[in-house]
């Protein structure tokens, strides 16, 4: 049973590292994965919510990111125990929540993400959590399991801002990460990051997650945005998606053929 070496996010970020993420949102595939880990990702996120890969693809995709060392984040579609189940078998290390709006959101996950006696996760070894290999010490095997797959609770909400400190100090929150886009819809100023109500919420969360000491992130506009958030304290980055990237490379490349 392998252990890539960057396998560990709650390791980097328990180090101190800043980490800078890359979304996949539609090619989830062994290769875009490959790619992603030679640009030196710290991990890469999947966008299961809203995107329409196959699941058999993303089984692929996280075997070959924990064959090189990339950690992988998973946005589950719902809470719902048989869901959160198959990512987890999967091999994912991390399991992002929309639109968590309540402490006990987070517990009901919490719970479907470790074992016995810490939760309720059904053992199925075998799988991509344990590399296809057979697993000889179970007691050791799902004791390495909890301690390496993260919970990333996802506020994205006024409800959520509103709950903000209870869902940030629930015990197992490893990442919080801050969804703009949706927070500025719900609050009333859809795409005005810089709203004084929207940034103020979201400096509210980022206060709350130095106080309990969770790692905060976010999406940035760019390098210098990312910069600023992480001289006030951010630990990790969405900094763009693989379709993003396609654009600008596409765009940027006919542009200096055309001059």
């Amino acid at each position: 049973m392998t252990q890539p070496p960057k396998a560990s996010l709650r390791n980097r970020l328990n180090q101190g590292d800043v980490l800078i993420g890359l979304m996949l949102q539609q090619f989830v595939h062994p290769v875009t994965v490959k790619i992603v880990a030679q640009a030196g990702f710290d991990f890469v996120f999947f966008e299961y919510e809203h995107s329409f890969f196959d699941m058999n693809d993303m089984v692929s995709a996280v075997l070959a990111a924990r064959d090189n060392g990339l950690p992988v984040i998973v946005k589950t579609p719902q809470l719902e125990r048989g869901e959160v189940t198959k990512l987890l078998d999967t091999g994912v290390h991390g399991i992002q929540l929309p639109r968590t709006e309540t402490k006990e959101q987070v517990a009901e996950l919490l719970d479907y993400m470790r074992y016995p006696p810490n939760g309720t996760r059904a053992v199925a070894p075998g799988w991509g959590s344990s590399d296809y290999d057979s697993v000889p010490n179970w007691p050791a095997w799902m004791k390495q399991q909890d301690n390496e797959t993260i919970l990333v609770a996802h506020i994205e909400t006024g409800k959520g801002v509103e709950n903000a400190e209870g869902i940030i100090s629930t015990p197992g929150v490893g990442m919080l990460f801050v969804g703009t886009a949706d927070l500025s819809a719900d609050l009333g100023h859809p795409g005005d990051y810089d709203h004084p109500e929207i940034a103020g919420a979201v400096q509210k969360i980022l206060d709350l997650c130095l106080k309990h000491r969770v790692p905060f992130g976010t999406l940035p506009s760019g390098p210098q945005a990312a910069a600023d958030w992480m001289k006030r304290g951010a630990r990790f980055f969405f900094v763009d998606t693989e379709l993003g990237l396609l654009r600008s490379a596409a765009k940027n490349l006919v542009n200096s053929y055309r001059q």
